[in-house]
């Protein structure tokens, strides 16, 4: 049992210790978190030639562990309501499956937003009370994801949510800290971008899911709309930041779009093809790892245009 191997000493138990919990935090999703923080950075450095290693780090920390917290207080209150039966298709639960009990993953999700709390005090401390209006939101839809009275993920507003949090509010965010400016057109663009990327993930997890949810009453866009409106749905959040950003940053004067054509190739290749020609089922779990991995080719890509904004052009 997992819960007498914690209790044990010995080494050869340890990891089994750990795995439930790693399982719990849904790894292949930290993207979401790490992007916007890294490209809001990268973006601060570029329009003012300066940024905070100190305040950023405690930006990203603040921002996975919030996503860790999200993931844990899903994972519990999804088994609650019901949601997560034999016919799952995605990655294993850790409380439906018996690995944990929901209460101790709901208190370790409180644990996780306490640390967040304590990691963003030195971001209040630099940026007063903007960073209070960002995170108390930020700590409550962290529950209010999947719990409280209007839980944003029954209701077909998950998409919405993840667009405006994981997008416009983390890189803007972002932004803020290391240059204590917003710089709005570019912050909401890098934002657009960034959470139509992050946006993709959970649909594509929508779509995998379907028909469980659709069974126990969660009305995710897929359940609302079909699976062919889906399929497009995730085509067009693959493609809009690709193109929208060829079209808008040289507008804004930046060379960054000279890293685009690679990100629209991968898209294409390994998410939009592989989801327009497969049905919903458990291949889509390898679809949502390369959706992930496309958030961080976008933040490298940006990396490398923002270096050649700078230094080339």
């Amino acid at each position: 049992m997992v819960f007498r191997c914690c209790a044990r000493p010995d080494r050869e138990n340890r990891p089994n210790c750990l795995r439930p919990w790693f399982l719990a935090s849904r790894p292949k999703t930290l993207p979401a978190a790490v992007v916007p923080v890294w490209a809001g950075s990268v973006l601060a450095w570029n329009l003012t030639g300066t940024w905070s290693p100190v305040l950023t780090l405690c930006a990203l920390l603040s921002a996975i562990l919030i996503q860790v917290a999200t993931n844990f207080f899903n994972d519990a209150l999804d088994f609650k309501k019901g949601a997560d039966t034999a016919a799952r298709l995605g990655p294993v639960r850790v409380t439906a499956s018996g690995l944990l009990t929901p209460r101790r993953v709901v208190i370790m999700g409180v644990v996780m937003l306490a640390l967040a709390c304590a990691v963003a005090l030195p971001l209040i401390q630099a940026r007063g009370w903007p960073m209070l209006a960002i995170g108390l939101p930020s700590l409550y839809f962290a529950w209010g994801y999947t719990g409280g009275p209007v839980p944003l993920a029954y209701r077909g507003l998950g998409e919405l949510f993840v667009l405006l949090f994981f997008g416009l509010v983390a890189v803007a965010g972002t932004v803020f800290v290391n240059s204590g400016q917003w710089f709005w057109p570019q912050s909401l663009l890098l934002g657009f971008q960034v959470g139509c990327l992050s946006t993709a993930l959970i649909a594509i997890n929508n779509l995998r899911d379907r028909e469980e949810d659709a069974g126990t009453g969660k009305r995710t866009l897929a359940v609302r709309f079909g699976v062919a409106w889906a399929k497009r749905e995730i085509m067009w959040l693959c493609y809009a930041p690709w193109i929208i950003g060829a079209l808008c940053w040289n507008y804004l004067d930046s060379n960054v779009t000279y890293w685009i054509a690679p990100g629209v190739i991968f898209a294409l290749l390994a998410v939009v093809s592989p989801v327009l020609r497969t049905p919903p089922s458990a291949r889509y779990n390898r679809i949502l790892a390369f959706a992930g991995a496309q958030l961080i080719l976008f933040a490298l890509l940006f990396t490398f245009g923002s270096l050649a904004d700078r230094y080339w052009k």
